[in-house]
């Protein structure tokens, strides 16, 4: 499906949107101390720039392994993004998958809150590179 231009511009301004009201979450369930909820709130507040910046690039993904995979090969590999970026990302995928579907697993604190400011930057950063 092809989109025109305007199309375009108003889906990333959505995702950009989105990821914007996703990290709010963040600070409210950190407040409340639930963690598995930060872990979730802050992987679909990157996950929803990064698929601003595909979307405004005119890059096709249909699944969350295709948009981490597309990520790392047209903004990491290329040095567009720094690598900290893409593992980033990573991390934060396995720790949301891993709160969703492992009864057993509970989010880490500690590395959850060192996960907030770099993430914040990052959605900045993209939420630049997407402005026009």
């Amino acid at each position: 499906m092809s989109l025109s231009d305007e199309e375009r511009r108003t889906i990333v301004q959505l995702e950009i949107e989105r990821a914007r009201r996703t990290f709010k979450e963040v600070e409210a369930l950190k407040n409340a101390e639930l963690w598995n909820g930060v872990a979730n709130r802050l992987y679909y507040a990157v996950f929803h720039a990064i698929s601003a910046l595909m979307i405004h690039d005119g890059h096709q993904v249909h699944t969350h392994h295709g948009s981490h995979a597309m990520f790392g090969q047209q903004y990491i590999k290329t040095g567009i993004l720094p690598a900290e970026y893409g593992r980033l990302y990573n991390q934060l995928q396995t720790m949301r998958e891993e709160s969703d579907y492992n009864c057993a697993f509970d989010a880490d604190s500690e590395i959850l809150e060192e996960k907030i400011e770099p993430a914040r930057q990052m959605i900045e950063t993209i939420e630049k590179m997407v402005s026009d």
